[in-house]
């Protein structure tokens, strides 16, 4: 009998994070979870790399039928669901929040003039009935796409490029205008201090796109004006740290003590964080030495940087539905997932203390794809006394929506005999000391 894998990466989330967040009983934390929003039927221009109409969950479902017998075998529970309809959108949002998972950070594109992949947004959770559960915010992922999402030629490796994620000032204007109107006037839209929260995932491309560096600079202070002219304080401008390569021409060492935070500076960043342990690291390792090779880094950027690091923590890592092959995470259980969680809340939470620490973990589940879409920050304000109690080691399956769009099976039930007493076991632990 199939064992049927919960592919949804927030609820297993909570799980791992609510000994951590009883810890700080006296702190308030904003628990977020990223939302790839590929799985969705209603975007013709996802067509060319997934013909079958469901997004990526083409990729999850044909994993065996293009790689018989590989390890890697498993269903979504919830189904084949379209996340662009508001009726799913609802049940996520509902699972998330009875779980303590308050805000969504949604990958957002922008090629050929036009948005990417952004249905999911505007067509399920705007139009959802209790959005008003969920705060939100935009991560621009201004990457290249190449072909590395049709997996009929990924593993060719070629790297043709399709659209390029660099654009220019007059491009620029244009999508900051309609973020601010479209999304920042959102009353849920996430904001730090009353500043709207905007990542920026490529900054290469970013700063390539304008045409350099002093451009790039000159491009942000104009969005910073645009949104106090909206009536917001200022803009919370967000970087995704990749490796150490932030040196560029001006900003060598030879010129200055610390030339990553000058450029940064330079540029307008006002916090930065991670995206995923892979982007860093070696992640073809044991779990524990992964995260302590993290630890380390985090020490480092503390130390070189002059804005705030937020601290990362991924679950795992494997893409082997796209790739066919992959680096894989090894040792990756709940209890060294906790004590990951743990040594990030002390690093925020041990050093001097400020009217607001905002502290962000993210967690993917390396062993399925379709979790790669949801992350998980956490943030920190010792600014609040309010209490998080740590919820939902187990969740019950109810309230599913009756639409779904899987053209090849029935939408997946729970199978009693591996949910005792029909509920779903996602993580079960004791609270231990910290």
């Amino acid at each position: 009998m199939k064992k049927h894998i919960l592919q949804k990466a927030f609820l297993i989330v909570v799980a791992l994070t609510a000994v951590a967040l009883k810890m700080y009983a006296k702190k308030s934390y904003d628990v977020a979870a990223y939302v790839y929003p590929a799985y969705a039927a209603d975007d013709p221009r996802l067509r060319p790399f997934w013909p079958m109409g469901i997004g990526e969950w083409e990729t999850v479902m044909t994993m065996q039928q293009r790689n018989p017998g590989h390890y890697w075998k498993r269903y979504p529970l919830w189904g084949y669901v379209n996340e662009a309809d508001p009726a799913v959108m609802e049940m996520e949002i509902n699972q998330a929040a009875d779980h303590g998972v308050n805000v969504f950070i949604f990958d957002w594109y922008w090629y050929d003039g036009r948005p990417f992949m952004e249905t999911t947004l505007t067509n399920g959770f705007l139009k959802a009935r209790n959005n008003n559960r969920m705060q939100f915010y935009l991560m621009w992922a201004n990457h290249d796409v190449l072909n590395y999402w049709d997996t009929r030629i990924a593993h060719l490796g070629e790297n043709n490029i399709i659209w390029r994620g660099g654009i220019d000032r007059q491009e620029f204007e244009k999508i900051c205008r309609r973020n601010i109107e479209l999304f920042f006037s959102q009353p849920n839209y996430y904001k730090i201090d009353g500043k709207p929260v905007f990542m920026i995932y490529d900054v290469k491309n970013f700063i390539d796109g304008l045409g350099g560096i002093d451009e790039a600079a000159d491009a942000v202070k104009w969005f910073r004006k645009e949104v106090k002219k909206a009536g917001f304080p200022d803009l919370e401008l967000q970087l995704t740290m990749w490796a150490p390569n932030l040196n560029y021409s001006g900003f060598d060492a030879g010129k200055n003590d610390k030339p990553e935070d000058a450029f940064v500076r330079k540029i307008g960043f006002n916090s930065s964080s991670h995206y995923q342990f892979c982007h860093f690291l070696n992640v073809n390792d044991d779990y524990p030495h992964i995260v302590q090779q993290a630890a380390e880094e985090w020490k480092r950027l503390e130390r070189d940087f002059s804005i705030p690091y937020y601290p990362h923590v991924s679950l795992g890592w494997d893409n082997s539905p796209r790739t066919r092959q992959s680096a894989v995470v090894q040792n990756n259980t709940p209890e060294n997932v906790e004590q990951a969680l743990r040594k990030a809340l002390r690093r925020r939470t041990s050093g001097p203390s400020s009217a607001h620490h905002h502290q962000f973990l993210e967690r993917m589940d390396g062993n399925k794809l379709s979790a790669a879409r949801q992350c998980l920050w956490l943030r920190l304000s010792t600014g609040s006394e309010e209490s998080v109690s740590g919820r939902g080691i187990t969740g019950r399956l109810n309230n599913h929506p009756k639409k779904t769009f899987n053209p090849t099976r029935p939408f997946a039930r729970k199978d009693e005999s591996s949910c005792p007493n029909g509920r779903i076991r996602f993580i079960k632990w004791t609270a231990g000391a910290a």
